[in-house]
């Protein structure tokens, strides 16, 4: 089993307590006016550098904030901001990287402007802000395709942490929601697709094996290297191989698959 790598702490800048976690790299864990108009922002770094958000949310000064906020961090910047209705999520014209929702903007039901937007922009990877967003309704959320919820008492080093997360193809979701995911994958297992899934898994090599296991373990490339004494390209060639084999898109995806065909122990 791969031991957890150790994360290097700042002695110059004190960071707020975070809730505990659990990275699965793949996965993290943590227990008006007329139709508004789309808006693009001048970032503050590279723009190959920085991760480019989409902010939504049907109150302007709420969507402006969170720009302002979000690009004094320099991480990020946002392409465009748009209200929620389906009319202004039809105007997007750049694919961003990150959405960021504003759950609480709309009298509607979130859901169903959220389904929409995760229609459209099926590309991107979803981050969900919520003054108060229950357990139910996180795991609705994790099933149409949101990869984080945040709640709005939380930091703003806390937020870019989980917008840092989820660009990185991570979940950033309570451990309980986690659980409920994976086990409604697993629920899903049925015999013709398992043996065409069985002969892809024969085809990966003993090294393979080993990586999708630290990928199940939540260690990042530096620290699946550090635990097998090979070089970070060396990782990410065999990663990249992996997920040829396996037909998968990212270690997200992996982590999951890993975990309904028992490459992997699941959270608990």
């Amino acid at each position: 089993m791969c031991a957890r790598g150790k994360r290097s702490r700042s002695k110059s800048i004190a960071k707020p307590e975070l809730p505990e976690y659990r990275n699965l790299t793949g996965l993290t864990t943590a227990s008006t006016g007329p139709s508004p108009s789309l808006r693009s922002a001048v970032p503050s770094t590279s723009r190959k550098e920085s991760i480019r958000l989409l902010v939504v949310g049907d109150h302007p000064i709420v969507r402006t904030g969170l720009r302002l906020l979000i690009e004094r961090h320099r991480q990020a910047w946002v392409v465009e901001e748009t209200g929620n209705r389906p009319e202004d999520i039809n105007k997007i014209s750049r694919q961003p990287d990150v959405i960021v929702a504003d759950l609480d903007s709309s009298q509607d039901h979130p859901v169903t402007w959220i389904s929409a937007m995760f229609e459209s922009l099926k590309e991107s990877r979803a981050l969900v802000l919520a003054s108060n967003c229950d357990q139910k309704l996180c795991r609705r959320l994790a099933r149409l395709g949101a990869m984080g919820v945040v709640s709005k008492s939380q930091t703003a080093d806390f937020l870019m942490r989980a917008i840092e997360r989820v660009h990185a193809g991570e979940l950033w979701l309570e451990r309980a929601t986690v659980a409920d995911l994976i086990r409604g994958m697993m629920e899903r297992k049925s015999g013709p697709s398992l043996d065409a899934e069985a002969a892809k898994i024969a085809t990966l090599t003993r090294r393979e094996r080993e990586i999708i296991d630290c990928v199940g373990e939540g260690l990042d490339v530096a620290a699946i290297a550090t635990q097998l004494f090979i070089s970070e390209t060396t990782v990410r060639h065999h990663l990249t191989s992996i997920l040829d084999k396996l037909g998968l898109q990212d270690r997200f995806n992996l982590a999951f698959y890993a975990f309904r065909h028992g490459l992997a122990a699941p959270p608990r």
